[in-house]
């Protein structure tokens, strides 16, 4: 097998983000390609430098699994770092939406006053798990025997709290005493970006559990 169907055969073989993907790719090349100049030099063809540097490299049913933990740790981290980067500012955007929103604050009693709490207790628990598995995935992967685990849980857990957010922040939309905040603009852009967040963390969350996938482990084993 020369060098550029080996790459292309590991490219297959390997899921996850983008740019670690890359340059995980970019790096066996260039490891391979280094083989083949030396041994081109020794006195070999272009094509049998090639094929010996690729059998020495190791198969890659060999190469993959250690590749494709990097990989898995990277989409784990990435996850992990939107969850804590960016559920803090949403829920500080909508409470300054709510300091500023135009109504009878003393008629906002009751359940719907517990229900915003533990709204923002839910997301905010959320961030907390996303930087103990950021953590987990970066300076205490010696703790860690291996990322799987690690970025599926993260994967699951945004899966149930979207939805449950959702459900949590319907009554509070419907409720009549709020008004008409959808005709508030700054609630408006409040969320147009929270929708955008949404959409962004299904899919950190749909590519934790893709490269986390049992079956595509097992196949890889």
């Amino acid at each position: 097998m020369r060098i550029d169907d080996y790459v292309g055969e590991l490219e297959r073989a390997l899921t996850g983000p983008y740019g670690p993907k890359h340059d995980l790719l970019v790096e066996a090349r260039y490891s391979l390609a280094d083989t083949a100049d030396a041994l081109e030099a020794g006195g070999l063809d272009r094509a049998e430098a090639e094929r010996l540097a690729v059998a020495g490299f190791g198969a890659v049913e060999e190469v993959a699994p250690g590749y494709q933990a990097e990989l898995t740790a990277a989409a784990g981290r990435r996850l992990g770092m939107l969850l804590v980067a960016g559920i803090p500012v949403t829920v500080l955007m909508w409470s300054v939406v709510w300091r500023f929103y135009p109504t009878d604050r003393a008629a906002l009693t009751g359940w719907p006053v517990a229900l915003s709490r533990a709204l923002d207790l839910a997301q905010l628990a959320t961030s907390l798990y996303g930087g103990l598995v950021l953590f987990a995935l970066g300076r205490g992967a010696r703790w860690v025997r291996g990322p799987q685990a690690v970025t599926r849980s993260l994967g699951v857990l945004v899966w149930v709290m979207l939805p449950a957010t959702g459900l949590m922040t319907l009554p509070l939309a419907l409720d009549g005493r709020v008004g008409a905040l959808p005709d508030f603009l700054p609630a408006m852009v409040a969320g147009l970006a929270t929708a955008a967040f949404w959409g962004v963390q299904v899919f950190g969350a749909t590519r934790c559990l893709r490269v986390t996938s049992p079956r595509r482990h097992r196949g890889r084993g």
